[in-house]
C-alpha cells in the first residue's frame, strides 16, 4: 500500500503532564534532544506525513514553553487545554476535532508527546494494517525478558508466559466516534484508563496489536533520554 492509498487521519497528542520522574526544571516534552525539544521531534513524525488531516495538542493551561517554539504558529497544529489525566486531555483534543470537521468514521491516532523516535515505517504499517479494521489498534512490542509476577511478600509468585504478553506503545488508532464514546463512558463510570486501547477494551472491543520497533520508546526517566541522545548522535 503506497502513501497515497493509506487512510487519512487526525492526530491527538496529550501533553499536559509534568513528567516528574525526569527530575527536570520543565515538563519532559520540552527537554532538549539533538538541538530541539522532544515535542518538536514528536510532532515531526506526523507533520511530514501526506495523509495528515490535522493535529491537536493538549497542553496545560499555564504552559509557558509552547509559545516559544517555532512550530507554535504552524496552522496544522491546534492547541487545546488538557486535563488532569491523559483521558481528559485526549477528550479535549477530540472535541476540538469536531470543530475541525472530523466525522464519526474518521481515523484518529493518539500518540505520546514524549515518544519522539516513531519510525515512518511503523506509522505507515499501522495505517496500512488497520485501514479496514472494524475496531482499530495500536503499535506494540512482544515482551523480550522473562516476566515474574510478584507476591505480597515481595517474592516471585510465578513466572508469566511472555509469549502472551506485549508492551503497548503508541500511536493508538481508532475511529473518532468509537474512541470518543469509550473514553467518555469510562470517565463517567470512574474507570481508570491508562491508554486509549483500554477504554475500547472496557466497552467490549478487542483492539488489534501491530508489531512495531522497540526503539519507539517513551522517555520517562533520565536514562531514556540519554540512551536516545547517544543513539541519535550515531545516526546523525
Amino acid at each position: 500500500m503506497t502513501a497515497h492509498e493509506l487512510p487519512p487521519f487526525w492526530v491527538v497528542i496529550p501533553a499536559a503532564g509534568i513528567g516528574s520522574r525526569m527530575r527536570a526544571d520543565r515538563p519532559k516534552q520540552y527537554l532538549q534532544l539533538a538541538g530541539r525539544t522532544i515535542l518538536e521531534h514528536t510532532l515531526d513524525c506526523f507533520l511530514d506525513h501526506p495523509r495528515l488531516k490535522g493535529l491537536v495538542l493538549s497542553l496545560a493551561a499555564d504552559d509557558p514553553f509552547w509559545p516559544a517554539l517555532p512550530c507554535a504558529t504552524d496552522p496544522r497544529i491546534q492547541r487545546v487545554e488538557g486535563g488532569a489525566e491523559r483521558a481528559d486531555s485526549v477528550l479535549a483534543g477530540l472535541l476540538r476535532l469536531v470543530e475541525l470537521g472530523a466525522q464519526e468514521g474518521d481515523w484518529v491516532l493518539v500518540h505520546d508527546a514524549a515518544r519522539p523516535n516513531l519510525a515512518r515505517s511503523d506509522l505507515d504499517r499501522l495505517l496500512a494494517e488497520l485501514a479496514d479494521d472494524p475496531v482499530g489498534g495500536l503499535l506494540a512490542v512482544p515482551a523480550r525478558d522473562t516476566l515474574k509476577r510478584i507476591g505480597a511478600d515481595g517474592r516471585v509468585a510465578e513466572t508469566v508466559d511472555r509469549s502472551l504478553i506485549w508492551q503497548a506503545y503508541t500511536p493508538q488508532m481508532f475511529r473518532f466516534a468509537a474512541l470518543h464514546r469509550a473514553l467518555a463512558d469510562a470517565l463517567v463510570a470512574g474507570v481508570a484508563v491508562t491508554d486509549e486501547a483500554s477504554a475500547l477494551e472496557w466497552v467490549g472491543q478487542a483492539p488489534r496489536l501491530v508489531e512495531g520497533r522497540a526503539d519507539n520508546l517513551k522517555i520517562t526517566r533520565p536514562e531514556d533520554l540519554e540512551w536516545l541522545r547517544q543513539r541519535w548522535a550515531h545516526k546523525h
